[in-house]
């Protein structure tokens, strides 16, 4: 089963002549759909999309890089027999309705966990999901981008041209209406060639426990220390300047909210560090970072030289700690020291887990979330078998044919690893 997935899932070679590619797919079946902007139109999308049959396929275009969070600025839909609408949603801030003409259709979203919070956010929730580049990994795809699976397997090619474009500027262009639509457009026929395939190597029910497992996770939580993502923050060396971190990327945050502008567009995060890494005292100091010079970040330069003095006189009890706290094991470096045991067990943990992954032609994240292993490993049930060690995947979230391939065979490994 290997070899033959493998075979399939080559990725095309740098160089290859585009003219012996698939051929390019440049218009909508039906003609360009007009955009859906007034409660009129809208219930006759409604009217049409409940007399249709069969998958709905769905698709949202958000303005990632240019506004503030992951709205939807258009959305797609296409079913068999009531063609393709394209809606938006900043005219049409509810679409509840559709989920009444749906009335439980199975919805086709490519990279679901993206789309569904914003399609949740105007009210359009599926209660069936098929999820074509979920699916693509499960089959162990090595690239699982819509684009190449749909010229993989449908022997078509997508435009990708306006893919990271401002979708909440409007009027929006003809060109990159007609690229919204062409996403949905075959997105059907890519979900029915997966379906075969997943059936055919018997991953269909697997498939099938995933994409209702996505459906069903809650919204995640908002992160703690949200600022400790700032790119390069690792150049950070001491608590103070860490501080200066903290306090600009929440003015920057606060500010980007304001104005709804993606943070980065008001003060990239080279400049947080730059800044928490020199801190200036000055206006004129801070103005002289070369990565000040773009026209948001020049305009607040007192409400930076203001949180950068905020971090510079903060008491020390209040200074924020080099690492991060968490509820999870100590990093993965420190355990052949800490506890050379919980070391021994990973290993034989993750050996299994890849061996497992590689015999059933997917990634080992897909089997088995990296953090679940290593939790298990650090801090295994106090009776090893297969039964409680499957308890405490189930309990980290795991689905049941992952306990099912990884439970028994774990148990094993980490049995063996106590024995060493």
């Amino acid at each position: 089963m290997a070899n033959a997935l493998n075979s399939k899932t080559e990725p095309r070679e740098p160089g290859d002549d585009d003219a012996e590619r698939a051929p390019l797919l440049r218009e909508p079946r039906e003609g360009l759909p007009e955009v859906t902007s007034d409660a009129d139109a809208l219930a006759g999308v409604v009217r049409a999309l409940s007399a249709g049959t069969g998958p709905v396929a769905v698709d949202a275009e958000r303005a990632s890089g240019y506004r503030y969070g992951q709205r939807a600025y258009l959305v797609q839909l296409r079913r068999e027999g009531s063609g393709s609408a394209l809606i938006d949603p900043i005219a049409c801030p509810d679409l509840s309705a559709l989920n009444d003409a749906l009335d439980g259709a199975e919805v086709v979203l490519h990279a679901a966990h993206q789309d569904l919070p914003c399609l949740s956010e105007v009210n359009l929730c599926p209660e069936r999901l098929f999820d074509t580049e979920l699916a693509g990994r499960l089959l162990g795809y090595q690239r699982v981008g819509l684009g190449f699976m749909v010229e993989r397997l449908l022997n078509v090619r997508l435009a990708k041209e306006h893919s990271a474009v401002d979708w909440s500027q409007r009027p929006l262009p003809e060109d990159w209406l007609r690229y919204a639509a062409l996403d949905v457009e075959i997105l059907i026929e890519l979900r029915d060639a997966l379906e075969t395939e997943l059936a055919e190597t018997g991953k269909l029910e697997w498939a099938r426990e995933e994409f209702a497992s996505v459906l069903a996770a809650p919204p995640k939580e908002p992160r703690a220390d949200p600022w400790r993502r700032t790119s390069g923050i690792h150049r950070v060396r001491n608590q103070r300047a860490l501080a200066a971190v903290r306090e600009l990327w929440y003015e920057r945050d606060r500010i980007a909210q304001e104005r709804d502008v993606s943070p980065g567009r008001v003060l990239p995060d080279a400049a947080i560090v730059e800044a928490a890494a020199t801190m200036p005292r000055t206006t004129a100091d801070l103005a002289g970072i070369r990565q000040f010079g773009i026209k948001l970040a020049r305009r607040y330069l007192t409400t930076w030289i203001k949180a950068i003095n905020r971090a510079r006189e903060m008491e020390q009890a209040d200074l924020p700690r080099p690492n991060a706290p968490g509820d999870g094991p100590p990093p993965v470096n420190r355990w052949a020291d800490r506890a050379p045991e919980a070391a021994r067990r990973l290993e034989a943990a993750r050996a299994t887990v890849t061996g497992i992954a590689e015999d059933v032609v997917m990634p080992t994240e897909n089997l088995l979330l990296p953090d679940t292993v290593r939790r298990l490993a650090w801090s295994p049930p106090e009776t090893v078998d297969p039964d409680s060690v499957g308890a405490f995947l189930r309990e980290r979230g795991a689905r049941e044919w992952q306990i099912g391939l990884t439970a028994e065979p774990l148990s094993t490994a980490l049995l063996e690893a106590e024995q060493e």
